[in-house]
């Protein structure tokens, strides 16, 4: 199975990139979000890499613009991910790392998190080998084989909320929060699988949907890679109860649900289309 390494160029994945250089089953692969007027340089140099490397390279240049969410960014990357995932046949590694997770959970606590905040970076179909390490260790690896890397400077402003929680955060505080990662994380893990098993169908009971939530509708959407934020989700649940049936909602541009009297399915636009 190829190996997809989600390179930015920054230092946690120049380090990821250069731990796994070797594999012959690695693929180089670079989202440019055309948020930053110099993000061209960036793919440049990660492309770079690859032939230094002599790997397979794939990028994609998306026009997002400055004043793009960090979620709308998010989202756009890992939708070309999974593209390229499902065109090669592969596997997603990130390099997400000890402090990512840490930071990550203080936003979402900060923001008002459900039991999912608490164990982030939790998908069965992406790898991030570099989870173990902190920051600090992945600057003395990067020092040790003298690696080149892409400094972002948002890295450093604070208009950005995860600046602002990296800088606050203080050691002690870090090392609780991935006590409870560490705690949280098998949970969670037998929490999804149990929603796997529960929301495997081709039908869906509206019944049970609507009196247990986001969490259900949220695995049903993901079981067919279709991912919502929480409004979305919230909508799609005003759906379940409000309409009539025989409407149809639609999810986002591909996907729709088809609402029946007490169940619903889930249907492309091509399905919409044909009936």
């Amino acid at each position: 199975m190829k190996k997809i390494l989600a390179v930015s160029g920054g230092i946690d994945s120049v380090v990821m990139l250069h731990q796994m250089r070797s594999d012959p089953d690695v693929v180089v692969a670079h989202f440019d979000h055309g948020i930053r007027s110099n993000s061209a340089e960036d793919c440049a140099f990660v492309e770079g890499l690859a032939k230094q490397y002599k790997l397979p390279f794939y990028s994609e240049r998306a026009e997002l613009g400055a004043e793009c969410s960090e979620e709308h960014a998010r989202a756009a990357r890992y939708a070309f991910l999974r593209r390229l995932a499902d065109e090669l046949h592969g596997q997603i590694y990130t390099a997400h790392h000890r402090d990512d997770i840490v930071e990550t959970m203080a936003i979402n606590i900060l923001r008002g998190t459900g039991w999912r905040g608490i164990a982030p970076f939790w998908d069965g179909g992406i790898q991030h080998p570099l989870i173990e390490l902190s920051k600090p260790d992945i600057y003395r690896y990067a020092t040790k084989y003298q690696l080149h890397f892409r400094q972002d400077q948002t890295n450093t402003e604070d208009d950005y909320l995860r600046n602002r929680v990296r800088n606050a955060l203080s050691r002690q505080q870090r090392n609780d929060l991935y006590e409870i990662y560490q705690r949280q994380l098998p949970l969670r893990r037998e929490i999804e699988q149990i929603l796997t098993q529960i929301t495997k169908a081709n039908q869906y009971s509206k019944e049970l949907v609507v009196e247990n939530g986001q969490e259900i509708l949220r695995q049903i959407l993901r079981n067919h890679e279709i991912y919502l934020t929480r409004p979305q989700l919230n909508r799609a649940l005003d759906a379940l109860k409000t309409y009539a049936p025989g409407k149809r909602f639609s999810l986002d541009k591909n996907h729709y649900l088809n609402i029946k009297r007490y169940y619903f399915q889930i249907e492309t636009a091509t399905s919409v289309e044909i009936a």
